[in-house]
């Protein structure tokens, strides 16, 4: 009875630091700290499923010492993997590990569900139900997310585009949805080949639901998956009959379909429509028909433009994370600040590769908060602003998607800079964003280019400035 009181009253304490952590994780001020409160809470969770081996029977006892020798290798290899991979990546590269670690999670469900399945004793039909379900979610997520990785680490450069590929994905989920029915029809009791079949088909599913969509959707697929995740752990809390499994698990699923649905949101588009268009794939803009040419600048130029404006407004995208110039552009901004210019920044809520992206980047190299405005706080401010600059943004900048009917990115709301009085654009080459059309912004009257690596560009408007200033 006590080992059973202490293991009830520890999932409850990470339970709550689960919910607890997320709520501050809403909040750049206070997301480190969440994150650090919901660890804690998983660590409470994983140690008191220890405890379980105080409370078994004697003839047990064997393979339970065997089982918890297992899980003692399985988590030195996690935590080992998991510390080294988390010291290495780079910023740039950390919606890739968050598509990994939510394809392991994925996985962890479907092997419980598979473990559950193949030795199942009847608990009941809702069990069974939801341990089959558990799998087939699971292993959706598994494969998937491991694709949205293989595409946003550029290890799958190509999407698969072919006549009938979605009747192929409807017929093949129908055939799962009958396994599953019958599964559960027969009570658990089927050949292992079926569910042998059954697993090899979900993770099947997962391939071809994900390889069709391009990358510029692969954040909204990445949440998606996390819900999945989420509610796979969360069925499978149920048929384990752990209450700490199924509040992460609902937590977590409740979390990454409200993130899908907004980041959907934001670019004015229906998760239906991402899973099932072409976005995000080579756009044909041979109708395009723009005026103007590409006009470029020099970086020193640009910043002593910017030296005497009165108020400049910051656009950072992708290629500043690439760069990894976030700490140079905010030497730049304090530059700018003591020489009485009004600095901000706009953060469009899919810049970057997954939400929140470039407020992280922006905190690590200590851009205080109150510099950073969202979208819908900031709009409305371009056209007040002397300068506003682009710094490896595309899509989310282009004015076309506010005018153009035929473009791929009509309807999403974008960032105001074109209001803007002068616009200066810090990008690498010429090339297109991730949806393929070309950017009108960029031939604007009121827009000049500065080709280049951010970092080395940023790095001659510091020295720019410092020049002007030393004079």
């Amino acid at each position: 009875m006590q080992v059973a009181f202490i293991i009830d009253s520890s999932y409850f304490i990470a339970a709550f630091l689960f919910i607890y952590g997320l709520k501050q994780m809403s909040s750049p001020r206070s997301a480190r700290a969440g994150i650090v409160l919901a660890g804690v809470g998983m660590v409470i969770a994983v140690l008191a499923s220890f405890l379980y081996s105080l409370d078994v029977r004697p003839e047990a006892k064997p393979m339970l010492q065997t089982n918890m020798l297992l899980a003692l290798v399985a988590l030195s290899l996690g935590l080992g993997w998991a510390w080294w991979s988390g010291k290495k990546v780079a910023m740039t590269a950390m919606p890739q590990m968050v598509a990994l670690y939510n394809g392991m999670g994925g996985g962890a469900a479907a092997a419980i569900a598979a473990i559950e399945l193949s030795g199942y004793q009847t608990h009941g039909s809702i069990s069974l139900l939801l341990a089959v379900l558990g799998g087939l979610i699971g292993a959706v997520s598994l494969s998937g997310s491991l694709i949205a990785w293989a595409k946003l680490d550029g290890r799958i450069n190509k999407t698969l585009r072919m006549t009938g590929l979605q009747l192929i994905n409807g017929s093949l989920l129908l055939v799962l949805g009958g396994v599953a029915i019958y599964i559960v029809w027969q009570g658990g009791q089927v050949s292992q080949w079926l569910f042998l079949a059954f697993f090899a088909m979900a993770l099947l599913y997962g391939v071809m639901m994900t390889m069709p969509i391009g990358g510029a959707d692969m954040p909204v697929v990445i949440s998606l998956y996390n819900a999945f995740t989420g509610l796979a752990v969360g069925f499978e809390g149920y048929v384990l009959n752990n209450p700490a499994l199924m509040i992460a698990g609902m937590v977590v699923g409740s979390a990454g379909t409200m993130l899908t649905l907004l980041m959907a949101k934001a670019m004015n588009r229906s998760v239906r429509n991402v899973l099932f268009s072409n976005f995000g794939a080579a756009a044909d803009d041979g109708e395009q028909n723009i005026s103007g040419s590409q006009k470029p600048i020099e970086a020193s130029d640009a910043a002593i433009n910017m030296r005497y404006a009165g108020k400049v407004i910051i656009a950072p995208g992708y290629g500043l994370a690439v760069a990894q110039a976030q700490h140079k552009l905010f030497e730049f901004v304090e530059l700018l600040q003591a020489a009485g210019v009004e600095v901000k920044f706009a953060i469009h809520p899919v810049a970057g590769r997954m939400p929140g992206h470039m407020n992280v980047l922006l905190a690590e190299a200590g851009v205080p908060y109150d510099l950073i405005f969202d979208m819908e706080e900031i709009n409305s401010e371009f056209k007040e602003a002397d300068v506003a600059i682009v710094i490896g943004a595309n899509d989310t900048v282009n004015p076309s998607a506010r005018t153009n009917k035929s473009s791929p990115i009509y309807g999403m709301p974008v960032l105001n800079v074109d209001q803007a009085r002068q616009v200066y654009v810090i990008k690498r080459g010429q090339g297109k964003g991730y949806s393929g059309v070309e950017n009108e912004l960029f031939f604007a009257d009121n827009c000049q280019l500065i080709y280049g690596d951010a970092q080395k560009v940023l790095a001659a408007m510091l020295q720019a400035v410092k020049n002007l200033e030393s004079s």
